[in-house]
């Protein structure tokens, strides 16, 4: 007796398994694009936090990393930093760093550059092989201009990070235009199931399989895919509602009456249609983040060189001209009673739709691109990702940092009138930020001459003189907000704000 052997399972792989915690978080997709990143770490001050921050990248796989450090570790460096110890004093700490983070994972690839930033940075390019940097506080000042001139002509993303004691914020530098395809959604807004744009396969479908609903078994009754019931009762409702669909609360309410009645014992598949209703009949319009995408200069205006988003932006937004103005379908369907035949023919009939869709998204790009004559072609694996997330797509504009100079308080421009509330609410960190700012203010205007000109931080010898003139510093960045938003803050409220930025300060 011969039997045909069962078909051989896929095991996971040994980076699968690895790192398998991770992927089902931001799937292959995130994972290849940390490994393919390439941080540089600007490091300065006690270096920890810079540290910690690699350690947390190294750990998942990020692909390469570079921690650009003059300072020679000291026995203040073996009391705060993990990955020092006595073995390393004298010793440069970016190599000692390096070395200790490279045995966490072996596919991770680190690198130490041990000369002054001031020299490094001079050189042209320098920054060119990196895909993000992370720079730590204290820096001078015009070498932070460098890096936010650099990523600003060059779309590199850039943190800037402040950490002292509890106490600890940083700034994130994007590019002008940041599009995210794959926002992580909560699972119960992915739902697009357009009761109210059915198709004709649909349709046909959802007749079939309720054309002698009342007259079924208590068991077909009770395992009609509750897709198909509110469709069969839309029907219904269009019939004496001149073609409508319920568009009101009220409406949806009496329509959600409507099928709750029809349900006999314990019918939990007319239980999940009655959960859906409100949910489920609504028009599939874009929402206002996708259109702000779809608007986005960016979008309307393509060139040759546009990134691969803004080509698949622009066919989307040829896709809504030729079906009233809905999105491609993303062809996933939530699970519910039914039987297995049933839920699978209708599966089938959802994921068809999506490809169909996809499929005349891709025609479309591929039209832009020899239209832009380009020479690469975007990848399908993209073209398919953006359709199935596009009624989740967001676009980011981001702000430069402020780069603080002695003398020179920063503007808050559009965002002052925000900051003169949020300075007024005990729960907003803007006060912190503040404290921030003027600290950054006073290493600016101060150097210490026996480190060769390095920026000094205040409190490392008058104390008491250096907190007066940072608090100084801070409440004059208070005024100038103030000013900037043309309003003012009343009494007791503007002397408990300052004394709130002096508490932060003297903290730091």
């Amino acid at each position: 007796m011969s039997s045909t052997p069962p078909p051989l399972v896929a095991l996971p792989t040994s980076k699968e398994r690895k790192y398998d915690r991770q992927l089902r978080l931001w799937a292959a997709s995130g994972q290849a694009a940390l490994e393919d990143a390439h941080v540089l770490l600007l490091n300065s001050g006690s270096g920890v936090t810079g540290i910690e921050a690699l350690k947390n990248l190294v750990l998942p796989g990020v692909g390469s990393f570079t921690i650009l450090d003059s300072a020679i570790v000291t026995e203040a460096d073996l009391g705060v930093n993990f990955f020092l110890d006595d073995d390393c004093l004298g010793g440069y700490r970016a190599e000692h760093c390096c070395r200790l983070l490279n045995e966490l994972n072996p596919d991770v690839k680190g690198h130490a550059i041990t000369e002054p930033v001031e020299s490094f940075i001079a050189k042209q390019d320098a920054l060119r092989p990196y895909t993000l940097i992370l720079t730590l506080a204290p820096v001078d000042p015009s070498i932070l201009h460098t890096i936010r001139s650099y990523a600003q002509s060059y779309g590199t993303s850039v943190f800037y990070i402040h950490c002292i004691g509890f106490y600890a914020h940083f700034s994130l530098f994007l590019p002008p235009a940041f599009p995210i395809v794959d926002t992580h959604p909560d699972s119960t807004s992915t739902t697009d199931l357009r009761l109210l744009t059915p198709w004709p396969d649909l349709i046909s479908f959802a007749r079939e399989k309720t054309q002698a609903l009342e007259t079924m078994s208590d068991h077909d009754h009770g395992h009609v895919p509750y897709v198909l019931l509110l469709l069969h009762y839309l029907e219904g409702w269009k019939a004496t509602h001149d073609g409508n669909a319920p568009g009101t609360y009220k409406e949806k309410s009496e329509f959600r009456e409507t099928v709750r009645a029809a349900a006999r014992t314990d019918d939990e598949n007319f239980d999940e249609a009655v959960a859906a209703v409100l949910k489920s009949l609504n028009p599939p319009t874009p929402s206002s983040a996708v259109r702000d995408v779809l608007s986005a200069p960016e979008c309307q205006n393509l060139t040759r060189d546009s990134p691969s988003f803004w080509l698949i932006a622009n066919a989307i937004l040829t896709f809504l001209s030729f079906h009233d103005n809905q999105l491609p379908l993303p062809g996933a369907v939530p699970d519910m009673k039914s039987q297995s035949n049933d839920y699978i023919a209708l599966q089938n009939i959802y994921k068809a739709k999506a490809r169909r869709d996809i499929a005349e998204v891709t025609a479309s790009v591929r039209s832009l691109e020899k239209q832009l004559g380009r020479s690469t072609s975007v990848p399908d694996s993209e073209i398919e990702a953006f359709c199935k997330g596009a009624a989740h797509v967001k676009l980011v504009r981001g702000h430069p940092f402020h780069v603080l100079e002695a003398q020179k308080l920063p503007k808050f421009g559009d965002r002052a009138g925000w900051a003169v509330n949020a300075m007024q609410d005990p729960e907003s960190g803007l006060l912190m930020y503040i404290a921030f700012l003027a600290w950054d203010m006073f290493v600016a205007s101060h150097s210490d001459g026996d480190l060769m000109g390095a920026p000094r931080m205040p409190g490392l010898k008058d104390v008491q003189d250096d907190e007066e003139k940072v608090v100084g510093t801070a409440e004059k960045i208070i005024d100038a907000v103030i000013n900037e938003a043309g309003t003012f803050i009343e009494e007791p409220g503007y002397s408990e704000v300052k004394e709130g930025v002096a508490k932060v300060v003297k903290e730091l």
